[in-house]
């Protein structure tokens, strides 16, 4: 049917939960926004979409409302008044839709054409969609040539599907940045503690991409990570990533979901090397300690000087969300040779330490001091396991920009009572 016609079998009072990321399905989300007048109290519920999200517009507050597991660019502005943030951990949301604390009526999906058996494919996001399809009421699906066909647990099969909408619509294509000088330093910081054989776990963007720039010399690594991203390609195909000592899913690259450019949505098409799974699986705690060396990457927004992070929040204002951080982050601490890693540029744009004495008022902790093992800059690496709390002040001190250390070895001194350690 069209889109128009079955965005219908949304109500008012439902609770759709709408695939993101790269997949988010645009055709479906166009023709629920137009249907909106015939619409009242309406949840949206997704990690994050990217593209146009009209359902978030002050005009349409008496139709939609949002709950977001995790704050994209497009909905950030709106947090507070037609979208909310759900904090959770992204291995918990599926729990969520299986588990009954949140029922879904309707879930929009992007797919796959089917294949000779009927089965298409969620392509490049399954992460907490696959859950929704099994427990919502209606799912109406958007088939799509331009998304690429993966396995693992991105097949589903037509009868699934309530409605199924035609549409040739391309997927969201997230562009190459080139790394800055400061990301360039933090990239060749962490490649030097990556090992040959280690399982990595890394997002996208300068610092994620920087680091993949510098492991053109390393062996036989892995990875099982939440997102897919296109730095992770000329690895593959050159053999340093070929998963030959991981424990779990060996030879395969596991994802949640990928983002990135054409580029990458070829390379992940009918390629059985890489398996797409369930969100649930791939960030869960017990499967990252499995495979040896487990190095995970992840940013923040601020880091204190006993270690705690925060990576969600701007004081009391939501920017992003919890994410997978604190799964990957003890997930490795617990893998045999694992490294939690936290990179961050040492200021941000304006100049302004990231390295800070106290997290700003209202600032959420998304990795604890006691989870911290690992915080790069471009200055250096701090390791924090086994130090107490002057040692580890030191420790992030000394990676800090060398403009912010006057004032933080103030702050040292007045908290610790005492002048900074020498070895």
């Amino acid at each position: 049917m069209t889109a128009e016609d079955a965005v219908k079998l949304i109500k008012s009072g439902d609770r759709v939960l709408i695939q993101g990321g790269s997949a988010t399905p645009q055709a479906l989300i166009n023709a629920m926004v137009a249907h909106a007048p015939e619409l009242k109290g309406v949840e949206i519920c997704h990690l994050h979409t990217e593209g146009a999200c009209g359902y978030t517009a002050p005009e349409l507050k008496e139709s939609f409302h949002t709950s977001a597991f995790f704050l994209g660019g497009n909905v950030r502005k709106m947090v507070g008044e037609t979208v909310d943030y759900i904090p959770i951990f992204l291995s918990d949301i599926p729990s969520l839709f299986r588990q009954g604390y949140m029922d879904l009526d309707v879930v929009l999906v992007n797919v796959s054409p089917p294949d000779n058996h009927g089965f298409c494919s969620l392509g490049v996001s399954v992460d907490i969609v696959l859950a929704g399809i099994e427990h919502g009421k209606t799912i109406i699906a958007q088939i799509n040539p331009r998304m690429p066909r993966t396995f693992g647990d991105a097949q589903v099969h037509l009868r699934n599907f309530t409605a199924c909408v035609e549409v040739v619509e391309e997927i969201y294509e997230m562009k190459f940045v080139s790394p800055s000088e400061e990301e360039k330093s933090i990239g060749k910081n962490i490649a030097g503690i990556i090992d040959d054989g280690a399982t990595l776990q890394m997002g996208i963007g300068g610092i994620p991409n920087a680091v993949l720039t510098f492991l053109h010399n390393h062996k036989n690594l892995g990875v099982h990570t939440e997102m897919f991203s296109e730095g992770l390609v000329d690895l593959v195909e050159k053999g340093i990533v070929n998963g030959s000592q991981k424990k779990t899913n060996p030879y395969k690259i596991v994802s949640g979901f990928a983002m990135g450019t054409r580029r990458l949505y070829d390379f992940m098409d009918n390629n059985p090397e890489i398996e797409m799974r369930d969100i649930a699986y791939v960030n869960d705690t017990a499967i990252i300690r499995q495979n040896p060396k487990a190095t995970a990457i992840n940013s923040a927004i601020e880091v204190d000087l006993t270690g705690q992070v925060c990576a969600d929040s701007i004081g009391p204002r939501m920017y992003s969300g919890v994410g997978g951080q604190m799964d990957f982050m003890r997930g490795s601490a617990l893998s045999p040779g694992g490294k939690p890693i936290i990179a961050i540029t040492s200021t941000t744009g304006k100049g302004v330490s990231k390295i800070v004495p106290m997290l700003k008022q209202g600032a959420g902790v998304v990795t604890t001091r006691a989870h911290a093992r690992y915080v790069a800059t471009e200055f250096g690496i701090a390791e924090l396991f086994g130090k107490n709390l002057k040692q580890r002040a030191q420790a992030l001190r000394n990676i800090a920009h060398p403009d912010s250390r006057e004032e933080l070895d103030k702050a040292i001194f007045d908290r610790f009572g005492s002048s900074l350690m020498i070895k």
